[in-house]
C-alpha cells in the first residue's frame, strides 16, 4: 500500500520535472531517464514513454521528430498549456514546502 502511494506521488514529481526540462530545451526519453536518475528517480522506459505520450495528448508537450544516427528520435517541448500547468505546480510546490518545513 505504501509503495503504491509513493509511486503515484513520485509520478507527479516526475511530470513536473518533465515540464520544467521541456521548457528549458527539447527533451527526449533517454535524456529524461538519465536526468531523473540524477534526482534519485529510477524510472523505466516502459513508464516514461507512456507518460510523455499522455502529456502530449493532453496538450502539455509538443512532439517533433529528427533522425539522429540513423534512428528517429522524438523530441518534446513545452506548450503554452504546459507552461501554465508548470507555473501552477511551482506555486503549489512552494506553498507545500513552506508548510511541511514548519
Amino acid at each position: 500500500m505504501k509503495e503504491q502511494v509513493l509511486r503515484k506521488l513520485f509520478l507527479g514529481f516526475v511530470q513536473v520535472h518533465i515540464l520544467y526540462h521541456a521548457g528549458k530545451e527539447p527533451i527526449f526519453g533517454l535524456s529524461m531517464i538519465e536526468e531523473l536518475k540524477s534526482h534519485g528517480y529510477e524510472i523505466s522506459a516502459g513508464t516514461l514513454y507512456p507518460l510523455l505520450h499522455t502529456m502530449e495528448s493532453n496538450g502539455l508537450l509538443q512532439k517533433h521528430q529528427e533522425v539522429v544516427e540513423g534512428k528517429v528520435r522524438k523530441y518534446y517541448t513545452l506548450t503554452a498549456a504546459g507552461q501554465e500547468v508548470l507555473l501552477q505546480a511551482r506555486s503549489k510546490a512552494v506553498e507545500l514546502v513552506k508548510e511541511i518545513q514548519e
